[in-house]
């Protein structure tokens, strides 16, 4: 398993690096099963003194034959930011575990689709935007009364089903997931309801 570490606003220390390790080293048990390949961890110091509970924030990115499995955690130092991101790693390493034993046993989930087959379409429509307060930033509108951000990022893709999005999307740490259905061809979006409960929203593409 190679193990990369970056610091991004500060430089990380041979010592540090090794301590990484050290801690990795409770990944090997799920070696066998993920085969893991490369574990990218990413430290970033915030040197803004009135963001102090957040100063270091330690990303993680687990290379596998499966899907990546990411985690990220924030804290005072970057020890303490370093085990969150790994006890987060960890548990979603095991919940895949666990779920690829119950997909190979008698106790087979249900289906996402079945579970929201009866969600009122109403549920997945997003409110009404005039309802929203909105502000220009510069030449941009903004909804709301949060602070303008803007981060664009583009990911490679396969065709895939529902249950498969969902499983990926607990991989990551999220609580919605992008992806293309395989059945129907169509972008789609699964997301967490409250409680455990999950919605799945379609787009259909028109000329």
């Amino acid at each position: 398993m190679e193990i990369v570490v970056n610091g991004r606003n500060s430089e990380i220390s041979e010592r540090f690096r090794e301590h990484v390790e050290e801690k990795l080293s409770r990944l090997q048990k799920y070696d066998s099963r993920q085969k893991i390949s490369r574990v990218e961890v990413e430290v970033t110091h915030e040197k803004n003194p009135r963001q102090h509970e957040t100063a270091a924030k330690v990303e993680m990115t687990l290379r596998s034959k499966g899907p990546a499995v990411r985690a990220e955690a924030t804290s005072t130092d970057q020890h303490s930011a370093l085990d969150s991101a790994i006890d987060k790693l960890e548990s979603r390493l095991r919940r895949a575990a666990d779920r690829k034993r119950i997909h190979h046993g008698d106790k087979t989930p249900t289906s996402v689709a079945k579970a929201t087959s009866n969600v009122p379409i109403e549920d997945l429509l997003l409110d009404d935007p005039d309802a929203i307060p909105t502000s220009m930033a510069g030449p941009i509108e903004v909804q709301g009364d949060c602070p303008l951000v803007v981060r664009e990022k583009t990911h490679t893709g396969v065709p895939m089903t529902l249950e498969q999005a969902m499983y990926e999307m607990e991989l990551v740490g999220h609580d919605f997931y992008l992806f293309l259905e395989k059945d129907s061809m169509r972008p789609s979006v699964v997301y967490l309801r409250k409680g455990y409960d999950y919605g799945v929203i379609h787009l259909d593409v028109t000329e």
